[in-house]
């Protein structure tokens, strides 16, 4: 699942969007700035072009970001987002931050950071310390880089706010509007969580394993003769329809293969454009992507759910609270279970693709987990005979502790969640290293990247080492920095108020899936190569990867 919601602010460019008319225009508006205004020392030099033509130009910028934005900056100070004109001073107030604002107004940094984002942020970190402020998309961003300074963030709920921060995300990319002025709503939806824990988390593994019997006891009765596949949509196919129908049940009224297939289908370009949607570009220049989300959101509709079968005890606990806040007819009932199952499966699905892709890379990995599989199976009587015999418990799926380090260690490798907070007033943060003021209406993050890079604290952390979190045959869960222990040493699922609900429930869902395929199934990668991230869901969780890679896989005999 979902580390979190968190940010993207700033994350396009708008000749991706393939819009001829405003994007070209907003892009030579951007070189016209550029040509007329000089910077010295984070500020604007004088404008040395006549003043009509600057009124001109800053007149038409501002129709353009108007369009380009929800029409409520965060920052009622910047004129047009840092092109500073000849009266104006510079924007950074005393005891503030380094401020970063790149040389693209409005964009700011994020062409820098979509390049290569923790190359980008270090180099940030070696030059101004700790905690700097960046431009990226209209929004300023204070970045607090040292780990024993994340507790100034997840710590301080008054000031630093989720809620908001996450409510603004929730409508933008999914329609859902009354949580901002609902906040009953919004605490019972949060109530629901409870059942993915506990008892309801082994009712949910029990119908997962079913799911998954019927998915693969098919593969099992075929020939032993290797079939072939691309391993993102093998992965992202298997993800999606174990958890959809261990989440939402099964339509019975017509077939459920080719429902979830077009649901699937419609779900991954709805997907492939979130982070556009989470930052102020209307969704109207975003090509069909609007009419993709209606459609997902009728198919959750009160009358299409009705014809759903095995709901699971944390759909139906969301669905009574809905009800009861919204009229029967009400589409935004389908917004809020769009943004549930996005919360469900967007991360897990690059979470398996990683974890397979580096067990398929290191035969010594793959060898060590099969061991211990094989092993458990052993010690609880279970066979690996014809059918689909493999039952196990969410304790004994704890136990695999080397299975446990291999998808830790991949998503050290991908994740990329960004702790955000909204800052609801201008506050001081004060740490060992100095006090920084921030402003109401900024937010205030925590880029883990930087941590799990770190290598004082994880040795080589360019390679993938399977056993990194195990010592002396147990989990480990001790990590260092200059010689003090640290709290969060490995974050994809968030921290704090905002980590995870479902992190449980995902990584179940990976270890029992990897068991599956690891004990019935020999697998062999054909596409031997390297596989970098795709920055595209920048700050949103596990990173895509920029290639897809061949694999084979056939029955054991």
């Amino acid at each position: 699942m979902a580390g979190e919601v968190s940010a993207a602010t700033g994350r396009f460019s708008l000749e991706r969007l393939g819009l001829p008319g405003l994007a070209l225009a907003a892009a030579l508006l951007l070189l016209a700035l550029c040509l007329l205004v000089r910077r010295t020392r984070g500020c604007f030099m004088r404008i040395e072009s006549e003043q009509s033509t600057v009124d001109s130009i800053v007149a038409l910028w501002e129709d353009i970001q108007l369009m380009l934005t929800d029409c409520n900056p965060l920052r009622q100070d910047l004129d047009i987002y840092t092109l500073q004109l000849p009266e104006k001073t510079c924007l950074r107030r005393p005891g503030e931050p380094p401020l970063i604002k790149g040389w693209l107004p409005y964009l700011g940094v994020v062409l820098n950071l979509r390049k290569d984002p923790l190359r980008f942020m270090k180099t940030l970190q070696k030059q101004h310390g700790d905690t700097f402020t960046v431009l990226l998309g209209g929004k300023y961003i204070t970045f607090i880089l040292d780990p024993f300074q994340y507790q100034l963030v997840i710590k301080n709920h008054k000031q630093l706010s989720f809620r908001v921060f996450s409510n603004k995300l929730l409508e933008k990319a999914f329609s859902i509007s009354q949580l901002q002025k609902n906040h009953d709503m919004n605490d019972e939806l949060h109530l629901c969580y409870q059942f993915l824990q506990g008892k309801s988390l082994d009712i949910l593994l029990e119908s997962m394993m079913q799911n998954l019997k019927q998915v693969f006891e098919p593969q099992l009765l075929k020939t032993t003769s290797w079939d072939t596949a691309e391993l993102y949509p093998f992965c992202s196919s298997i993800i999606f329809e174990i958890t959809f129908t261990t989440i939402y049940g099964k339509v019975i009224v017509c077939d459920n293969n080719k429902f979830i297939s077009e649901l699937r289908d419609d779900f991954l370009k709805f997907d492939d454009k979130f982070a556009y949607l989470v930052s102020n570009i209307p969704i109207e220049l975003l090509g069909n992507v609007k009419s993709i989300r209606e459609k997902i959101i009728k198919c959750f509709s009160s009358e299409k759910l009705a014809k759903m079968q095995g709901w699971s005890e944390v759909f139906q606990s969301r669905q009574d609270v809905l009800e009861k806040y919204y009229v029967h007819e009400d589409l935004e009932i389908g917004a809020h279970h769009l943004g549930f199952l996005w919360a469900s499966v967007a991360n897990t699905i690059p979470t398996m693709f990683w974890a397979m892709y580096y067990l398929l890379r290191h035969p010594e990995a793959m060898a060590a987990v099969r061991d211990e599989i094989d092993r458990l199976l052993q010690s609880t009587g279970q066979k690996k005979g014809s059918g689909f015999p493999i039952h196990l418990t969410r304790e004994q799926l704890d136990s695999l502790i080397c299975l446990e380090s291999s998808i830790f260690e991949a998503l050290r490798l991908s994740s990329y969640s960004t702790t955000i907070r909204f800052v609801e007033e201008d506050l001081t943060l004060s740490s060992e290293t100095g006090d920084y003021c921030v402003r109401k209406g900024d937010l205030v993050a925590i880029f883990p990247p930087v941590l799990h890079g770190d290598p004082e604290i994880f040795e080589a952390p360019e390679e993938f080492r399977y056993d990194r979190f195990i010592e002396d045959g147990k989990k480990k869960t001790t990590f260092f920095k200059r010689g003090k222990k640290l709290k969060c040493y490995l974050m994809p699922f968030g921290t704090g108020t905002s980590k995870c609900p479902g992190r449980f429930f995902a990584l179940m869902e990976i270890k029992q899936l990897l068991v599956i395929l690891l004990t019935y199934f020999d697998l062999e990668i054909i596409d031997d190569k390297p596989i970098g991230l795709n920055y595209s869901r920048l700050l949103f969780g596990i990173q895509y990867p920029d290639s897809d890679v061949l694999f084979r896989y056939k029955v054991k005999s």
